[in-house]
């Protein structure tokens, strides 16, 4: 799939779900089959403890289960293991590799999302030549982020008010019970973990979470002109 066609996909999306690897579960195949069954969009595999070999092996059940039903594949950090892999996506932190180093090693078709705990660091990766994506959080404390103080929903609505035509995602503690606040600081697009990877019923979390996004918002952005 070729650049454009990503960025189309991308556009599109609006629940992106971070999972570890759920080693200690064994059911990283059926989760994520019952949770992209409920409207997940795109998948982002993050588990710091995994070895690069382990990573890529997980990775081989991510792709299996995001092709079976149209979703975009992303890979955390490492833009050595997102290119091993065939990652759709490559999602870097404000202290990951720069973009323009990430590219070289991607080259120009994968997307590339960047993470944000500031305004100003969210109006700068709106307009970053390479950059497809950006999330700004953490809008409430979370523990896969230790140490990280919330940033708050007033960073949300900071965001919405760039009026950027990049499409750009919450992040950070984010559940059912909070969505509504989410959406009316001004996002349509959501990051959540918790809320879906240790729901009782994935499936029926992720179509929650895909219905009120759906219903509550309208597009936040047109599509990206960039050829």
């Amino acid at each position: 799939m070729n650049h454009s066609l990503l960025r189309q996909r991308l556009n599109d999306a609006r629940l992106y779900l971070c999972t570890d690897a759920r080693t200690e579960r064994g059911d990283l195949a059926e989760f994520l089959d019952a949770a992209l069954s409920g409207g997940v969009d795109i998948v982002q595999l993050r588990d710091k403890g995994l070895e690069s070999r382990q990573e890529l092996r997980y990775l081989e059940t991510v792709r299996a289960a995001c092709e079976r039903h149209g979703a975009l594949m992303a890979v955390n950090d490492r833009a050595d293991i997102a290119c091993a892999a065939g990652a759709d996506v490559l999602h870097l932190g404000q202290n990951d590799l720069p973009v323009p180093e990430a590219r070289s090693i991607i080259g120009e078709t994968p997307l590339v999302g960047r993470s944000n705990n500031r305004a100003d660091l969210a109006a700068a990766s709106a307009q970053q030549e390479g950059v497809d994506y950006f999330c700004v959080g953490p809008a409430w404390e979370t523990p896969t982020k230790p140490g990280r103080p919330a940033a708050g929903l007033s960073l949300v609505a900071e965001a919405a008010a760039l009026g950027s035509s990049r499409p750009w995602f919450a992040i950070g503690g984010i559940d059912l019970e909070n969505l509504g606040e989410v959406l009316s600081a001004g996002a349509n697009r959501v990051v959540v973990v918790r809320a879906i990877t240790n729901a009782e019923d994935p499936a029926a979390a992720a179509a929650e979470f895909q219905r009120r996004l759906s219903r509550d918002t309208a597009p936040s952005t047109a599509p990206d002109s960039r050829s």
